[in-house]
């Protein structure tokens, strides 16, 4: 029987059933609590709805910057192992099936790097240029190191250049990036415990003053002005939070 390959995509994400209901709860039980802290009105939370599905696409694009970044850690890994068996006398194709090999005792038979080595593996018995495969990949992933990577061993391939030096230099340079990246989400790891502080700061006002101090805010709810005040104050807080949530990511 002949194997099936998985192609994944890094530019739509498709949610299985479980996720589209976990995620679509979680919307609405957000749009409650916005409509409970801000409104506290009926009519308003309905307002709210059209809102949840603007959630759905926001957290399509967070698991796939966390796909990609998954790809990208395993990627070194796959280039580290490459590297050691061409060193070890095998031809670069080869090298592809020892590395996946590899990463299936290290990540499992399910991981993004693992399937594309499979993919590859199926694709180079159909006489597929490795170094064609690998620039596939980074297109697909719009990761660029990986692009980059099929650029160098396409070159290497062609004028008979070493390729274990090119493998050695492209693993230390990822590698360099992914110690770069850790240092900068260490030094951000305090910023970022205060953003969320902050942004749960406002919400815990309110609540605070709802239980020390019933009715005082009363005056914002039911009435025009209040929902004008209320809902001023949630554009700002949307905001300052994006904004925030800007300023403690930092790409390399």
């Amino acid at each position: 029987m002949k194997p099936s390959y998985v192609k994944l995509s890094y530019d739509h994400y498709t949610f299985s059933l479980r996720e589209r209901i976990q995620y679509s709860v979680f919307s609405l039980i957000l749009c409650f609590l916005v409509n409970d802290l801000c409104y506290r009105n009926v009519i308003s939370f309905f307002l709210l709805l059209p809102f949840c599905f603007l959630y759905l696409p926001f957290k399509k694009k967070q698991l796939l910057y966390e796909k990609r970044k998954r790809l990208y850690h395993q990627f070194r890994d796959a280039l580290n192992s490459i590297d050691a068996a061409v060193s070890a006398g095998y031809s670069l194709e080869n090298a592809v099936s020892e590395a996946k090999k590899d990463l299936m005792r290290i990540y499992g038979t399910s991981s993004e790097m693992v399937l594309e080595l499979s993919y590859m593996e199926s694709q180079m018995l159909l006489s597929v240029p490795v170094e064609k495969l690998f620039y596939e990949l980074g297109k697909k992933s719009q990761v660029e190191d990986i692009r980059n990577f099929s650029e160098i061993i396409a070159q290497a391939k062609r004028t008979g250049g070493n390729l274990r030096e090119t493998l050695e230099k492209s693993a230390r340079i990822i590698e360099e990036k992914i110690d770069v990246k850790k240092e900068i989400d260490s030094l951000l790891s305090a910023k970022k415990m205060e953003h969320t502080f902050m942004s749960l700061m406002p919400a815990g006002i309110i609540l605070y003053m709802r239980l020390t101090s019933p009715g005082f805010l009363d005056v914002l709810y039911h009435n025009i002005t209040g929902v004008c005040i209320m809902t001023i104050c949630l554009i700002l807080y949307l905001t300052a939070f994006f904004f925030g949530r800007r300023m403690v990511q930092i790409e390399i």
